[in-house]
């Protein structure tokens, strides 16, 4: 590990009227520190070539008073002359509600050339607490991770009302807010809206599971909605696994006051003498170029410096749950580990259903909790199924749900003050089960003990699926002394379960699921190599999904499976699926014989083109809301290769790609040579496949890649010719 050096400290008399500047490759925050010792934001956008020049901005803007003089605070406190949204409410141990934050210190801390922490040192003149601010800069990625911790130094409780992460301050015309919601098998709707004056909030509610209905991830356009290309734009989002809460207020003074933490929705926080709060981070890159340049950027600082082995590979495998679901025993598994070889992908992972006993798992009524092998099922244990894949060339993965519990179980019945419930309150499941408590220390040990059993029995394992279907209804600890402080140490509980996971089996490839894309945020995946997008496997539906997750995630982190779902063709299943991380959940026994040998090829040709998909960048070409097709690209750092997907999203008489499509990302003086790949049929489009086009070519003319209702998907490799 890299060890981190101090630069400089600097001291509070040395501070006053100043400006400190936090800037990475492209942009910058200025903050001022005043004579009143207040610090304000004065600028944010793109970064001078002067720095000495920034504390002349907020001069310029003539658009009325600040009566408060805090409307543009780095951390904005409530009570004393705040009267707008804080980013954080307290009340002191003698029952005081207000909180005045002056500036101490602030220092920069470099890890190495491209990663710096600045810090602020803020403290109430009247109280001893103090607020620590961090902005963690990537200075080649152009990201920040901005978060804050609350230490209490006075001699009695503090309580915490509100502790937001981060508090960014926006100059602009008008604003324009990209949100997204949904529901299962409805992920990632894209909602554009302007923001007027009053406050838009962005939560959740739902403890677990807490993205189902509002991602924490967004985008913020000034002036006018960004395209592709063009625009100011800030993609943020919060890296935190629970309840979160988003608050983009424009104030009297046609201003942007970005507010995003922890949802303080029941969550009132006691901080007791000596204690401290570390809020999660929130991580936003900031592009004057558009949305692509700026999840570019999130994409890379994600790879490198976030997601679980992000500049690693991954494995294909195929699932068993779409070929049996719950119905399966030893004889039926031994033949799905036969096609696993046969298909030709990596591991197969068995799916829910194979544990509990007394209570087994047949259905999601039953057996959560109680993880043992169901003897009927599996009557020679996971340890006979991890050897006949060995015996098959293949590795053996497995589903868990480890933090729930079915009523009908022998760990419901055995610790009742385990599950979180009330008192007094009859129980309302989803999906037929309830949430074990893990702010309880021991149910942390139960959950980390039932990989921890699973990997110590077959230390072979490779692969885990770890799912979270439920939400958290009736919120109550028989653990807690504070109740309102569940829905936090929850997720604090299952981050601590996770670090002993990784610090103990740190190879193991990880599945994030959540009855699809319900947890998907950075805080989670900085444990986990990809995650479930959706249940909904439909390629059609799956192409605007997936396309809208990709503003925030790289295509590694995408768990994308050929199912049965949908109508269309296989290849375009496949072709689809291979936008990110290729799986199968088909009955491969029952392919015919040319859609087995598709499939057994298209593996192939995945395996020649994966990296370019994993570790390229992205050039989103085509929104498939705004045109009958979608069409993405994938290109390498050498820009001698890149992938190009195509796929018909609208089946309408005369649909299709009727003009070429500009590809982007090509270095303009090479040229280049196109073929399609993964065809079902020998086919070709004419003798253009045998023609070199050069890079400018190709992004100012562009290339037709002549999709339409006899041609719904298409894939083309671009290579350099040599």
């Amino acid at each position: 590990m890299t060890a981190i050096v101090l630069i400089c400290t600097t001291a509070l008399f040395a501070q006053k009227n100043t400006i400190i500047s936090i800037e990475t490759q492209h942009n910058a925050i200025a903050l001022h520190v005043g004579e009143d010792l207040r610090v304000s934001t004065v600028y944010f956008g793109a970064k001078l070539k002067d720095t000495s020049e920034y504390k002349f901005v907020h001069a310029m803007y003539r658009r009325g008073d600040d009566y408060s003089g805090i409307l543009n605070a780095v951390y904005t406190p409530a009570g004393s002359r705040n009267l707008v949204e804080p980013a954080i409410e307290v009340t002191h141990s003698n029952g005081n509600t207000s909180l005045d934050l002056q500036f101490v210190s602030s220092a920069v801390e470099k890890t190495d050339a491209n990663v710096s922490t600045t810090s602020l040192l803020l403290r109430d003149p009247a109280y001893a607490l103090e607020v620590s601010l961090y902005f963690k800069v990537y200075y080649k990625e152009d990201v920040i991770e901005q978060w804050a911790v609350v230490a209490n130094k006075e001699k009695g409780t503090v309580t915490m009302q509100k502790f937001a992460s981060a508090n960014l301050y926006l100059t602009a015309d008008q604003y324009w807010l990209k949100q997204f919601h949904g529901d299962w098998a409805k992920e990632m709707q894209p909602e554009v809206t302007r923001l007027t004056p009053g406050i838009k909030v962005l939560d959740s509610k739902l403890g677990t599971r807490a993205h189902l209905y509002q991602p924490p991830t967004f985008m913020v356009s000034l002036d006018k909605p960004a395209t592709e290309d063009e625009g100011k734009v800030l993609l943020g989002q919060l890296e935190w696994s629970g309840n979160f809460k988003v608050d983009l207020e424009v104030d009297p003074l046609n201003n942007l006051r970005l507010i995003a933490g922890i949802n303080p929705f029941a969550s009132e926080y006691a901080l007791k003498p000596n204690q401290h709060f570390e809020t999660p981070a929130f991580v936003f890159t900031f592009s004057d170029k558009g949305t692509g340049e700026a999840s570019r950027n999130l994409h890379r600082w994600a790879r490198s410096y976030k997601l679980y082995d992000g500049n690693g590979s991954r494995m294909t495998l195929l699932n068993n749950w779409e070929s049996t679901f719950f119905n399966f025993n030893e004889p039926i598994l031994s033949d799905l580990l036969k096609d696993t070889k046969k298909l030709g992908v990596d591991v197969f992972l068995l799916d829910d259903g194979w544990f509990g006993n007394n209570y087994p798992r047949d259905n999601d009524r039953a057996g959560l909790g109680d993880w043992q092998e169901n003897v009927k099922k599996l009557p020679h244990g996971i340890g006979y199924l991890v050897k006949e894949a060995q015996n098959n060339g293949v590795k053996f993965g497995i589903w868990v749900e480890p933090e729930m519990v079915n009523p009908k179980s022998d760990l419901y019945l055995k610790h009742p003050e385990w599950v979180i419930k009330q008192p007094n309150r009859e129980e309302h499941l989803y999906r037929n089960q309830l949430v074990l408590d893990l702010s309880n220390p021991k149910v942390q040990d139960f959950v980390f003990g039932i990989l921890d059993n699973l990997f110590t029995k077959n230390p072979d394992l490779a692969f885990i699926k770890w799912d979270c279907n439920a939400v958290i209804y009736n919120a109550y600890s028989s653990f807690l002394d504070k109740q309102s402080q569940l829905y936090v140490d929850y997720v604090k509980g299952l981050y601590k379960v996770l670090d002993r996971v990784r610090a103990k089996y740190g190879k193991v490839e990880m599945m994030l699921c959540s009855g699809g894309g319900g947890r998907v945020d950075y805080g989670a995946l900085k444990y986990f190599n990809e995650f479930w997008l959706s249940d909904n496997t439909d390629p059609l539906e799956r192409i605007f999904i997936q396309y809208e997750y990709s503003y925030f995630y790289p295509a590694i982190s995408h768990s994308n499976h050929v199912t049965d779902w949908g109508k269309q063709p296989l290849k375009y299943r496949v072709d689809v699926a291979m936008m990110g991380k290729l799986g199968f959940d088909i009955v491969v026994s029952k392919l015919s014989p040319k859609d087995l040998e598709f499939a057994q090829k298209a593996v192939k040709t995945y395996d020649s083109i994966k990296n370019i998909i994993w570790h390229g960048d992205l050039y989103r070409l085509a929104d498939p809301h705004e045109n009958s097709f979608a069409s993405l690209m994938y290109v390498n750092d050498s820009k001698d290769k890149a992938v190009m997907f195509n796929y018909l999203t609208s089946n309408r008489y005369g649909n299709g790609t009727l003009s070429p499509i500009k590809l982007k990302g090509l270095n303009p003086d090479k040229k280049y040579k196109l073929r399609e790949i993964n065809i079902y049929q020998e086919s070709r489009f004419g003798n253009r496949s045998n023609n070199t086009y050069s890079g400018n070519y190709l992004m100012t003319v562009g290339y037709n890649p002549v999709v339409n209702a006899n041609r719904t998907s298409v894939i083309l490799e671009i290579e350099e010719a040599k």
